[in-house]
C-alpha cells in the first residue's frame, strides 16, 4: 500500500474535527472501545484516536476505497490505541464487530445515506451498547420540519438531486427512532456550519 495513494481527503474535516473533539471529551465513557460507524476518509480517527487514549478507536465503513484511505492514514499517522478498519453496513442486522463496545460516533452519514441507514445505526447501537453507554451524532438536521440555515437547505436539494433517498433528516425523527431502540437523548448541541451534535444514552 502506498499511503500517499490510497489517503482521500474531506475539506470538511478540518474545520469540524476540533469541536467535535471537545464535545466527545465531554461526553464520552473514559475507557474501552469506540466504534466509528461510516468512518469516510480515516481523517477524523487518526485526529481522534490519540487525543482520546487511553480508548481504542475502531474504524468501520462499507466502502472498501474508504476502508483502503483509512488503512492509510492510520500508516502515515499511526496511533497505539487507532484500529485497523472494518467492513460495517449500518443496515446489517449484524456487525462485524466482537469487542465489547462502550461507545458509537457517527459523523456525517444519516443525511449522505438512505434512512435504513440511520434505523439501522440505531439498531446496532441497541445491539452492542451496555446500559450507559454513548451514540454520537453529528451534522444537519431540520427540526421542526425547517431548515436552520438556507445552506442546509440548498445542501438538502443537492443530495436528493444525487439520491432521492438521502437528505438532510428531522432532528425529531431521528430521536423517536433512537427511543425506540432504547436510547434516550441526553443533549442537542449547536456546532459550526449549522450542524449540531446529538447525544444518545443507552437505557
Amino acid at each position: 500500500m502506498n499511503p500517499s495513494h490510497d489517503r482521500q481527503f474531506a475539506p470538511a474535516t478540518q474545520r469540524n474535527r476540533e469541536p467535535i473533539l471537545e464535545v466527545l471529551l465531554e461526553v464520552l465513557p473514559p475507557a474501552g472501545t469506540i466504534l466509528e460507524i461510516s468512518s469516510g476518509t480515516g481523517e477524523h480517527a487518526v485526529f481522534f484516536a490519540p487525543r482520546l487514549a487511553p480508548r481504542r478507536w475502531q474504524p468501520s465503513d462499507p466502502s472498501a476505497i474508504a476502508r483502503d484511505s483509512i488503512a492509510a492514514w492510520r500508516e502515515f499517522e499511526p496511533a497505539e490505541n487507532l484500529a485497523a478498519p472494518i467492513e460495517i453496513d449500518a443496515r446489517d442486522s449484524v456487525w462485524n464487530v466482537e469487542d465489547s463496545i462502550q461507545a458509537i460516533v457517527n459523523i456525517n452519514m444519516i443525511h449522505i445515506a438512505p434512512w435504513a441507514a440511520c434505523l439501522g445505526l440505531m439498531a446496532g447501537a441497541n445491539r452492542l451498547l451496555l446500559p450507559g453507554g454513548i451514540l454520537y451524532l453529528y451534522g444537519p438536521y431540520k427540526q421542526s420540519g425547517i431548515h436552520t440555515a438556507p445552506s442546509n437547505e440548498l445542501f438538502d436539494d443537492s443530495l436528493q438531486l444525487q439520491n432521492p433517498e438521502w437528505g438532510v433528516r428531522n432532528l425529531e425523527d431521528v430521536v423517536d427512532a433512537a427511543q425506540t431502540q432504547n436510547l434516550e437523548l441526553l443533549k442537542v448541541l449547536p456546532m459550526p456550519a449549522n450542524n449540531l451534535s446529538v447525544v444518545f444514552q443507552k437505557q
